[in-house]
C-alpha cells in the first residue's frame, strides 16, 4: 500500500469515527430532550449508553439507578434486561458494577473490627441492632475463623435502633457489646460519646444503595445484599482472593 493510500485509508476511518460520535451524541440529546419535556418529574439523567439490544438505550439516574428508552425517548422502560441466550441478568451486573465498593477505600474508622485467628482474609459488614438476620448472620459467623471483620452499624430499622447502635459504638469493648446484643439478645448498657460514625455511615449506605442489613463487602469488592450461611461466607471469602 503506498503511503497516499494509508493516509487517505487513515482519513476515512478517522472521518468515520468522528461521525459515529457525532451521531451518538445527537441521538444522546434527542433523548435527553424529549424525556426532559414529557417527563419532568423524571430524575437527572447522568449518563445514556446503547444496549446490546438494537434500539435500546440505557439511562443511569440517581448514581446508579437504571431505566431504558428507545432512541427517541418514546418509551420508559424500567425493570431487568435478560440475556436470554447466555442466561444473564445484565440490568443486575451493570448495577452490581455500578455499587461496587473498593474495600481499600471503606472507611473503617467508622467501623470497629474484629480479628479471628490471623485474620488474613477480610470481611466488612452492614448490620442494624435490630433485624433479626444479623442476629442469625452473626451466629453463623462465628464458625468463620481467620478473619478479620469491619462492623459498620447502620440503624435503619427499628425506632430504637439508633440509640442501640449508640450504645455498642459507646461502649468501652464495641466487640463484646455487639456480640452480647446479637448473640445473647444482652442490651448495652447507656453511653454517650462522638456518634458521627452512625450518621457517616446512614450517608454512605444512601451513596452505594445498602438498602437491608445484613450487607457484605469482600476483599475484591464483592457485595453480598442479605443473610448467607457460614459456608456461603467461607465460598465467597476464597473468591475473593
Amino acid at each position: 500500500m503506498t503511503k497516499l493510500l494509508k493516509t487517505l485509508l487513515h482519513t476515512v476511518l478517522a472521518v468515520a469515527a468522528l461521525t459515529s460520535c457525532l451521531g451518538a451524541s445527537a441521538q444522546e440529546a434527542v433523548i435527553r430532550k424529549n424525556l426532559a419535556e414529557r417527563v419532568p418529574q423524571m430524575p437527572k439523567i447522568d449518563e445514556v449508553s446503547k444496549t446490546g439490544m438494537p434500539g435500546l438505550y440505557e439511562l443511569r439516574v440517581n448514581g446508579s439507578d437504571i431505566l431504558y428508552t428507545d432512541s427517541e425517548g418514546n418509551y420508559l422502560i424500567q425493570g431487568a434486561l435478560i440475556d436470554t441466550k447466555l442466561r444473564r441478568n445484565l440490568t443486575e451486573e451493570r448495577m452490581d458494577k455500578l455499587t461496587a465498593v473498593d474495600f481499600a477505600a471503606l472507611p473503617i474508622k467508622d467501623a470497629f473490627t474484629v480479628v479471628r485467628g490471623n485474620g488474613k482474609r477480610k470481611l466488612a459488614v452492614f448490620e442494624d441492632p435490630n433485624c433479626p438476620y444479623c442476629k442469625h448472620f452473626e451466629r453463623d459467623l462465628q464458625a468463620v475463623n481467620n478473619v478479620t471483620i469491619h462492623m459498620f452499624l447502620l440503624p435503619i430499622l427499628g425506632h430504637d435502633s439508633p440509640e442501640k447502635s449508640k450504645n455498642v459504638w459507646c461502649a468501652k469493648d464495641r466487640a463484646k457489646a455487639w456480640q452480647d446484643l446479637m448473640l445473647k439478645d444482652a442490651a448495652p448498657p447507656a453511653a454517650t460519646c462522638d456518634t458521627g460514625a452512625l450518621t457517616r455511615n446512614l450517608a454512605f449506605a444512601t451513596r452505594y444503595k445498602i438498602t437491608g442489613t445484613p450487607t457484605l463487602f469482600f476483599a475484591d469488592g464483592s457485595r453480598v445484599p442479605g443473610y448467607i450461611d457460614a459456608q456461603q461466607v467461607e465460598k465467597q471469602l476464597a473468591a475473593a482472593k
